[in-house]
């Protein structure tokens, strides 16, 4: 309406809805999970779950560095088993390491999943990557990755008493023991990686890389993403075929 001065008042402009990104689209996805489905891959029965970076355990890591959160990955964890919909699990690692807690946990439920699983190591699969890439029912690695073996270590202020070191030798053993019973590899063989001298410069553990893995049975083989993503159709055929027959017993 034309106000006394006889200009038209102009509406209030409104904020430009496409600058707001919704939670359900690909940026707000992004934002949110740092991760997104890729489009073409909607109807796909195949669930690809990336960790990349430093694995983020209960204490915030500062902004510039790349993270997975497990409290991101858990409830999508939680997702995969319950939806019909998913019949296979891909998990991809780029990783060099982390919360020890937190890496044990999402090693721990991906172990627990009823659901074929396939890990594959790209680049790096280092410290407490290694529990979870052997969490899956099979592991394949690049033949250029590398996974570095060490021993537990923290980091910040540390009390000098024994009950420290006794603390850490049994959060050790807690990931020595998880390694050799989801792998082929011997617990005096990792052990033996895990304090090997004069291979890492200012520390003490292995760097072992795509086929020193497989050949100490730390990995099931070498390959890529084709491989892994036809030895995953493979078992969750096979998970197929078993769910029928336990099914056809049942009647």
């Amino acid at each position: 309406m034309p106000d006394e001065m006889g200009n038209e008042e102009q509406e209030p402009k409104q904020p430009n809805q496409e600058q707001q990104p919704d939670q359900n689209s690909l940026i707000g996805k992004l934002q949110s999970l740092g991760q997104t489905n890729v489009p073409q891959m909607e109807g796909s029965n195949i669930h690809c779950l990336t960790i990349v970076g430093q694995i983020e355990g209960h204490v915030q890591l500062p902004p510039n560095n790349k993270t997975t959160k497990y409290e991101h990955l858990i409830p999508q964890l939680v997702a995969i088993e319950q939806n019909p919909k998913i019949e296979g699990l891909l998990i991809i690692l780029n990783t060099v390491g982390g919360d020890v807690e937190a890496g044990l946990a999402i090693s721990e439920m991906i172990a627990s999943l009823s659901k074929p699983t396939v890990s594959l190591v790209l680049g790096g699969g280092h410290s407490i990557g290694v529990p979870i890439a052997v969490s899956a029912r099979h592991s394949y690695i690049a033949e250029t990755a590398t996974m570095t073996i060490h021993p537990v270590r923290l980091t910040g202020l540390v009390i000098g008493v024994p009950q420290t070191f006794e603390y850490l030798d049994k959060m050790q053993e807690r990931v020595i023991n998880f390694v050799t019973s989801h792998s082929g590899i011997t617990e005096e063989k990792f052990k033996e990686l895990m304090f090997s001298k004069g291979n890492l410069t200012r520390d003490i553990g292995t760097n072992v890389i795509g086929k020193d893995a497989v050949a100490y049975g730390l990995i099931n083989e070498v390959g890529g993403v084709g491989q892994a993503i036809a030895k995953l159709n493979e078992l969750m055929e096979a998970y197929k075929k078993e769910r029928d027959d336990a099914s056809e017993v049942v009647q």
